[in-house]
C-alpha cells in the first residue's frame, strides 16, 4: 500500500521510511505543507502521516484544506506540541488518530495499520476470505492455516485487495500501490502479478472483470 508522509524533520523521516518500507508499504515523502496539499490532492493514497509543525503551510490547515476537497484517505497526525486542545482540533479538523512526539515506532506502525483497517470497514486485526487469511501484523497470507511464501508486490496486491474487499479495483489504482512514485512500471505488471499470485496461492481468491480490474470477495464471504 502506497502512504504519504509529511515529515520535515530529517531523522523522524528516514526512521519511520525504513520502518514502513520494511513492513511492506510504499512510501511518498513531503517536508513542507504547501507540497504535501498537492500530493494528497493529486494522489491516490491509503494514508497519510501528517506532522503539524510544517514549513509553509502548517499540518492542520493541509487537513482542513484535504477535507474540503472531500480527500477521505485516513490521516495519522503527529505534533511535539501534545496538548488535549491540539488533539481536540486535529480530530475535528478530520483526522483519523493522534500520536504525540516523541513515539515508539511500533505504536505509529499499530496506528497505521489501524486506520488504514478502519478506514476499509474492517474491525479485526486479520482478514479472511474463503481459504485465504491475511495478518497484516505478520505479514503473512495462508491458505487453510499454511503460510505461503510471497514476494513484496505480491503481498501488497493481495493487501490491498483484501482491504477492499468486494470493490474492483482498477488496475491503475493497484499500480500505484505497488510501485514507487519513480520506478517503472510495465503496461502488464499487474496482470502477470496477479496471475503469479493466483498459482501461488492455489485456490479461486481474485476475480477479474474485464476493462474494469480485479476483486476479492464479490460474492460473498
Amino acid at each position: 500500500m502506497r502512504v504519504l508522509l509529511v515529515e520535515d524533520d530529517v531523522r523522524i523521516s528516514r526512521d519511520v521510511t525504513e520502518l514502513l518500507v520494511a513492513n511492506g508499504y510504499i512510501v511518498d515523502h513531503e517536508v513542507d505543507g504547501e507540497k504535501a496539499w498537492f500530493k494528497g490532492g493529486t494522489e491516490d493514497y491509503a494514508a497519510v502521516i501528517l506532522d503539524l509543525g510544517l514549513p509553509q503551510m502548517d499540518g492542520l490547515s493541509v487537513l482542513k484544506k484535504w477535507r474540503s476537497e472531500e480527500r477521505l484517505f485516513p490521516v495519522l497526525v503527529l505534533s511535539a506540541r501534545g496538548t488535549w486542545r491540539e488533539r481536540v482540533e486535529g480530530i475535528d479538523a478530520g483526522a483519523d488518530d493522534y500520536l504525540p512526539k516523541p513515539f515508539e515506532m511500533d505504536e505509529l506502525l499499530a496506528r497505521l495499520r489501524a486506520v488504514i483497517r478502519r478506514s476499509a470497514g474492517h474491525a479485526a486485526p486479520t482478514m479472511t476470505h474463503g481459504e485465504v487469511t491475511l495478518d497484516p501484523i505478520k505479514m503473512r497470507v495462508s491458505v487453510k492455516g499454511v503460510p505461503k511464501s510471497l514476494s513484496p508486490q505480491e503481498y501488497r496486491l493481495i493487501s490491498y485487495l483484501m482491504h477492499h474487499k468486494g470493490r474492483v479495483v482498477p488496475q491503475q489504482e493497484l499500480a500505484e500501490h505497488l510501485h514507487g512514485e519513480y520506478e517503472e512500471r510495465e503496461s502488464n505488471a499487474v496482470e502477470v502479478l496477479v496471475g503469479r499470485l493466483r498459482r501461488k496461492l492455489g485456490v479461486e481468491l481474485i476475480e477479474t472483470h474485464r476493462g474494469f480490474g480485479y476483486v476479492v470477495g464479490a460474492n460473498g464471504p
